[in-house]
């Protein structure tokens, strides 16, 4: 029987070739393509190479009858055929891509804001610590601070550290348990804050026909609701055949609004289409949660003891403060894990 390794490795070695074709680096696109996909695979192809070299060692070793290695050698090339058999793991459709990462406060008020803008704190650092280079799309504030809703872009300067492979596993509703800066007898709450991860599309990812557009302009507003422009420089774009429908107000003038709109709703067209694929594939298992209902919970942040629980892996740690800090990775790698468990289960 083939190793299922061969068709990897020869896919490689193609790509290698086809890289270092200057003509290939003519289009842009397609070289970006091709270095993504070498990226991908070329950690899996590594430990092959290291894991047939061992297996070639142990053979040597059997054969010179080296008894005392050889259990040492055994272990060796069974941990690397675990480690490849995670790797081969299959990744869903968008891992690779950049991310639009939306926030938006839910049940709690005020204090329900200022929670999402320690979630957007959170993930800030986060990127910091991968080098991913993040930006704020649109943003509306609340009124004692944070956010009511906000949009950052999360790009990767790095194609072997795409940003939604990571990230993906945050989309659902969070909840914080604290005693809120308004609340004057001490006693601790429960609010929460949704959180949506989208993989930005590119204009090739996702076709707009502009005939199945409907966009409405208006008088962009502040906190409270007062005016913070004289002109129609807002845009509400709604997608009439999927309903989607995205509002866009923090640019001065209503083309960049427009221009800010079209790449969220590229970026949420893009994200149903993976989830529908998905969904055809069998592969879904477990969708983003759209409302914020604290029923809905994926993850629970305690104040008073410091401590942050992931409900779909399992994963508690004490280290609330670095986390929120951007300490974030033990908690997304629980889920990585989780998620790829289930997968080579075929759940």
């Amino acid at each position: 029987m083939a190793d299922p390794l061969d068709d990897l490795l020869a896919e490689h070695a193609l790509l290698e070739e086809q890289l270092a074709d200057p003509g290939v680096h003519e289009d842009q696109t397609r070289a970006r393509e091709l270095g993504r996909r070498y990226a991908e695979i070329g950690p899996i192809v590594a430990k092959a190479h290291q894991r047939d070299s061992l297996r070639a060692d142990l053979q040597a070793a059997r054969e010179l009858e080296m008894d005392d290695e050889i259990p040492g050698m055994e272990e060796q090339v069974s941990a690397l055929d675990a480690e490849i058999l995670k790797l081969l793991v299959p990744r869903d459709p968008g891992d690779d891509k950049d991310v639009i990462l939306e926030v938006k406060a839910g049940e709690g008020g005020d204090e329900s804001a200022l929670f999402a803008g320690d979630l957007v704190r959170m993930y800030t650092r986060y990127a910091e610590r991968q080098g991913w280079k993040t930006e704020v799309v649109s943003a509306t504030e609340g009124e004692l601070g944070g956010y009511k809703d906000i949009s950052i872009a999360v790009k990767s300067r790095d194609p072997a550290n795409p940003v939604f492979g990571r990230l993906k596993f945050e989309g659902g509703v969070h909840r914080v348990q604290r005693v809120p800066v308004t609340e004057s007898q001490g006693r601790i709450h429960t609010s929460a804050a949704g959180v949506l991860v989208l993989p930005e599309a590119e204009e090739v990812d996702v076709t707009i026909d502009q005939n199945d557009l409907r966009i409405d302009v208006y008088r962009s507003s502040g906190p409270g609701g007062q005016s913070v422009n004289t002109t129609d420089s807002a845009v509400r774009i709604t997608h009439v055949p999927t309903g989607v429908v995205v509002s866009m107000q923090n640019e001065k003038s209503q083309l960049q609004n427009k221009e800010a709109g079209m790449r969220v709703l590229r970026s949420r067209l893009l994200a149903l289409a993976l989830e529908e694929q998905a969904a055809k594939d069998s592969a879904t298992r477990g969708a983003q949660i759209r409302t914020v209902d604290r029923s809905e919970k994926i993850r629970t942040y305690n104040w008073p003891d410091n401590r942050i629980a992931d409900h779909r892996s399992g994963y508690k740690a004490n280290n609330l403060m670095q986390v929120l800090d951007g300490d974030l990775d033990p908690v997304i790698q629980s889920m990585v894990d989780f998620d790829s468990a289930g997968k080579l289960k075929g759940e």
